[in-house]
């Protein structure tokens, strides 16, 4: 098999399936994939958990059409960042090209696409944090003006990017500038949209109403397919903080339904309007990257869909797009 190295930068050239939430960026990627000889890495920020499968809407092992990667990395209760979902998706595109196939990344997390994606260095500090608990008991000693004061003492560039309210990107800039790193230089660079590896970005998008049928559609189904149990699971397990984060859409709202606080019917109302504004962020973050080439399936079939987006790649990438 050929490797797919870009001559000019000897990196793999990667295709990127972008956009909200129930779009329909799965069953895309995945037939890209089966068109084109490549494999799935996935850029979702709850995928990565193990048994959390039911409501972040992995395909179960016997229906998926390519090779994944980039899930079930960690245990619910287990830290894991951006900076460790870069270094765990460069080595499987990287993997992928070296035995001759085409990376397709595919997913809604903005944050872990620019991760993989873009030329943007994180810190040591981002893997482990020794200092941030440190840290922590710094800024309740001088409290948020006093903490940006000190980073303004250390790092003036980085305190006038954070507003001395921002007490949690503060200490972020303080663990930097102990580690000889600038919180100010990153931003800049992560404004910049530069391209680590050659990339055609496909961004799926959808008639909002639509869209908001899809998502409705999908909580229910995910209901039916007993995500309850699989929250009850994870609860008895341990989990419980895990799945009440903020970003745990469809398992936080489940569990005062199985601590009797609240209905069932109630819990799939919130999960849809949770996911409904969460698609909203997600267009918002995708829209602003100029590199993303837009793609409305609004009633289009799966084979439509993937006709358009091969036509699409046809114009970036033409040495990947080998029909069969």
């Amino acid at each position: 098999m050929t490797n797919h190295l870009n001559e000019a930068t000897e990196r793999p050239t990667v295709i990127a399936v972008v956009g909200p939430t129930a779009v329909g960026k799965t069953d895309v990627a995945e037939h890209l994939a089966l068109a084109l000889g490549g494999e799935y890495v996935s850029a979702d920020s709850m995928q990565v958990y193990r048994g959390m499968d039911i409501g972040t809407a992995k395909p179960a092992r016997d229906i998926r059409r390519a090779p994944y990667h980039c899930i079930d990395l960690a245990d619910p209760g287990e830290p894991y960042s951006a900076a460790l979902y870069q270094r765990d998706a460069r080595s499987a595109i990287d993997d992928i090209a070296l035995r001759g196939m085409v990376p397709i990344l595919c997913g809604g997390t903005g944050l872990y696409v620019r991760a993989a994606l873009d030329d943007w260095e994180f810190p040591a500090g981002d893997l482990v944090t020794p200092a941030r608990s440190r840290l922590e008991a710094l800024a309740e000693e001088l409290g948020p003006v006093g903490l940006h004061d000190h980073l303004a003492a250390i790092d003036p560039a980085s305190a006038a990017h954070i507003h001395p309210n921002n007490v949690r990107r503060v200490i972020r800039a303080l663990e930097m500038a102990e580690q000889g790193a600038s919180y100010a230089e990153q931003a800049d660079r992560f404004s910049a949209r530069v391209s680590w590896y050659p990339t055609a970005m496909l961004g799926l998008t959808m008639e909002r109403t639509a869209l908001y049928e899809r998502i409705d559609a999908r909580v229910d189904a995910m209901i039916d397919a007993g995500l309850a149990a699989e929250v009850a699971g994870l609860l008895s397990a341990g989990y419980r903080e895990a799945l009440t984060a903020a970003q745990a859409i469809g398992y936080k709202e489940l569990v005062p339904v199985l601590e009797g606080e609240c209905t069932l019917a109630e819990a799939a109302a919130a999960i849809k309007q949770a996911t409904r504004r969460y698609a909203k962020r997600q267009l918002t973050w995708f829209r602003g990257d100029p590199r993303i080439q837009w793609l409305d399936v609004t009633g289009l079939s799966d084979a439509e869909r993937t006709e358009a987006a091969l036509k699409l790649l046809e114009s970036s990438v033409p040495e990947l797009v080998r029909r069969k």
